[in-house]
């Protein structure tokens, strides 16, 4: 069983699940684009004695929306991070991020490495990166295309089977019962029907990313033990590869699997292990 809080930070509303032993080794988790806290159910499962606590991040799963008009830049997270590490009241706490969530981890702990004990990153290592010479041709393509989404309308779902069975369809498929955990906390019932709660403006493209540079710089920084996990049927090696180097602690492991392994029961198994005896060591 799961307990569910929330607190706020800067006048918004963060909702968390958590799970496992109060008293055990606190794991704060990170999920990915469009995805929210539930993601960890199968991997707060088989860690029973580890306090896992899981944040629906802005504009995901219970939390609020940013303010209308404001940005999600990844960064933004990280001041989140540090407003529910400060809540827990831990100085030092381990953390686990999966794809976009691997990011905001990253750039937490490269901040603030002096308040991060292990890293656990599943299939992402950092965030996605503008080369600083396309950024001016970037940002006018992501304004333009801001504008028309803007316009768009969502379309509900005629029932919460139909979207269970989108969830699972999609680009990053995952099995029927993930598919339920998310969209159990991922959507809410009108009158026409099942719309996500996560904010549209989520999907509108960033006007301005991290340069290549500056996130060396924050992995140069990961002075804490970091495990990374990569799917083999995920977003691919390429997108890690060039930046492996710049961990000064990093152990790889590539695990037959999707984009979303940490649901996928094989290899959720071997993340609980490794998680479980790096936290017990």
């Amino acid at each position: 069983m799961h307990r569910s809080w929330q607190f706020e930070h800067q006048g918004r509303r963060l909702a968390v699940m958590e799970w496992g032993d109060p008293g055990g080794v606190p794991l704060v988790a990170l999920h990915g684009w469009l995805d929210n806290a539930a993601g960890f159910t199968l991997l707060a499962r088989l860690l029973p004695d580890v306090r896992l606590i899981a944040l629906d991040l802005a504009g995901h799963g219970l939390s609020d929306h940013r303010p209308a008009g404001q940005p999600y830049y990844i960064w933004d997270n990280v001041a989140d991070v540090l407003a529910l590490v400060d809540e827990l009241g831990l100085a030092r706490v381990a953390l686990l991020g999966h794809s976009m969530g691997a990011g905001v981890a990253s750039l937490f702990a490269g901040a603030f490495p002096e308040r991060v004990s292990q890293l656990f990153l599943l299939d992402g290592l950092a965030p996605l990166a503008y080369p600083a010479d396309e950024l001016p041709a970037q940002m006018a393509e992501a304004l333009l295309k801001s504008g028309r989404l803007q316009r768009r309308a969502l379309r509900p779902y005629a029932s919460f089977e139909q979207a269970v069975r989108a969830r699972m369809g999609g680009r990053w498929p995952v099995r029927r019962e993930a598919a339920t955990w998310l969209l159990a906390r991922g959507l809410r019932e009108e009158a026409d029907g099942w719309y996500w709660r996560s904010d549209l403006a989520l999907t509108q493209p960033s006007l301005v990313r991290l340069c290549e540079a500056q996130i060396a710089a924050f992995l140069r920084r990961l002075s804490m033990p970091v495990l990374l996990v990569m799917a083999d049927s995920g977003i691919g090696m390429a997108r890690v590869e060039a930046q492996l180097g710049l961990v000064p602690q990093l152990e790889l492991e590539v695990l037959a699997g999707g984009h979303h392994l940490h649901l996928e029961p094989a290899p959720a198994a071997r993340i609980a292990r490794w998680i479980g005896e790096r936290l017990s060591a």
